[in-house]
């Protein structure tokens, strides 16, 4: 009998592509304010911005734009125009209407584990916009929950584990994320599968003690299902 009673998956960079949009937000931002000011450090400096207004702003487009605006204005000495403060605004608009890109092989990886198991998306960011990808990924019918949260913490873990009455070890998350999907579920005493991604957000980095048995690491998503399988069939730690 398998000890994995629920599965969680996370949606951006591991169900869809995310990051690389941000990114690109990012050098077009650097690319405006640099016909004002040297940017040689902008990209650091833009980035402590973003991490002290995450508690007002949480994550998503919308902070990363309020961010990028008070960003403008501090690295130009207000010299910026209202004409690129636009272009920034702009530069959000875009990225709310991207096309939601599922990535290789994940469609059918997730389809193959919601045979065996009930499954639940645990996605952090715009409330709006995260219901938009999610609604348009083709996914929806197969995760028991869409679960959007401000932060993916031990807290926001042990609530779901409370609501679906699992025990965190009978827990299983696959995420791109050490930070959010990983290190708190292994904390809590559950399972992991972290499925890296080529481009991460600095924000996101952590680390994992080696030797857990409670957490493999998945190259490509076609991986997913087996590793699930060999995690539920492992002798209990």
């Amino acid at each position: 009998m398998s000890k994995i009673a629920l599965i969680g998956f996370d949606a951006d960079d591991t169900l869809w592509k995310s990051e690389d949009y941000f990114r690109e937000a990012e050098a077009t931002f650097l690319e405006i304010v640099g016909r004002y000011e040297d940017v040689s450090a902008s990209a650091q400096a833009l980035y402590a911005i973003q991490s002290r207004n995450i508690a007002l702003f949480g994550y998503g487009v919308k902070g990363m734009v309020l961010s990028m605006i008070e960003a403008a204005v501090e690295f130009t000495n207000a010299r910026i125009s209202a004409k690129d403060i636009h272009r920034i605004v702009e530069i959000g608009k875009a990225m709310l209407d991207h096309p939601v890109e599922l990535l290789p092989g994940i469609s059918d990886a997730v389809r193959q584990v919601a045979e065996s198991y009930p499954l639940v998306l645990i996605t952090k960011g715009d409330l709006f916009h995260q219901e938009r990808k999610v609604a348009v990924s083709g996914l929806t019918e197969v995760f028991q929950r869409i679960e959007i949260v401000s932060e993916k913490n031990e807290a926001s873990y042990e609530r779901l584990f409370k609501e679906f009455a699992v025990d965190p070890a009978e827990f299983l998350m696959v995420g791109n994320s050490l930070r959010s999907d990983i290190a708190p579920v292994i904390e809590l005493g559950g399972m992991g599968i972290h499925v890296p991604y080529h481009v991460t957000w600095v924000h996101e980095h952590a680390e994992i003690s080696a030797g857990i048995e409670r957490f493999r690491t998945a190259h490509s998503a076609a991986d997913i299902p087996a590793m699930i399988q060999a995690l539920a069939e492992s002798p209990t730690p």
